[in-house]
């Protein structure tokens, strides 16, 4: 299966072409525990988006600094994005569950231009990628963990 594959779907608004891709999000390792009292309960919100369309994973209960999730996430985005901005990036924000509050442990990012090369509309797959390790940056700016994808 791959690991981020990409289709094009026509919004009911006319023009609005969106595009969603397929993240498998499988596993952080090191992150920063951010629950000090507590254990750690880190899940993980993906987008390209923030304002559009943001997917969340489950809540791993037992990994604590080291979450697995291996879940698979639809990720939709408006298509001109990919071609308008070579910075736009499929985004990672790791949060540590809480009763009151969800902490942020860390963030990363893959570069859209990285994983998709223009695709085709028949074709759903634009660019698989079978494994990727990136690094996971804290709000303060230092490098705190790996994320498998």
């Amino acid at each position: 299966m791959s690991i981020m594959s990409d289709r094009r779907t026509t919004c009911q608004r006319g023009e609005d072409e969106l595009r969603e891709i397929e993240v498998l999000i499988i596993s952080a390792q090191d992150l920063k525990n951010v629950k000090h009292l507590t254990k750690m309960r880190a899940y993980a919100v993906v987008y390209v988006e923030k304002d559009f369309h943001m997917v969340k994973t489950q809540v791993d209960e037992h990994g604590g600094t080291n979450p697995t999730w291996n879940q698979v996430v639809m990720v939709k985005f408006h298509a001109k994005l990919a071609e308008k901005d070579v910075l736009a990036a499929v985004n990672v924000d790791i949060y540590a569950h809480g009763h009151v509050r969800e902490k942020p442990a860390g963030s990363a990012r893959v570069l859209l231009c990285d994983v998709l090369k223009g695709g085709d509309a028949s074709d759903p797959v634009d660019n698989p990628i079978q494994c990727l390790t990136v690094q996971v940056w804290r709000s303060s700016g230092r490098p705190q963990g790996l994320l498998n994808l």
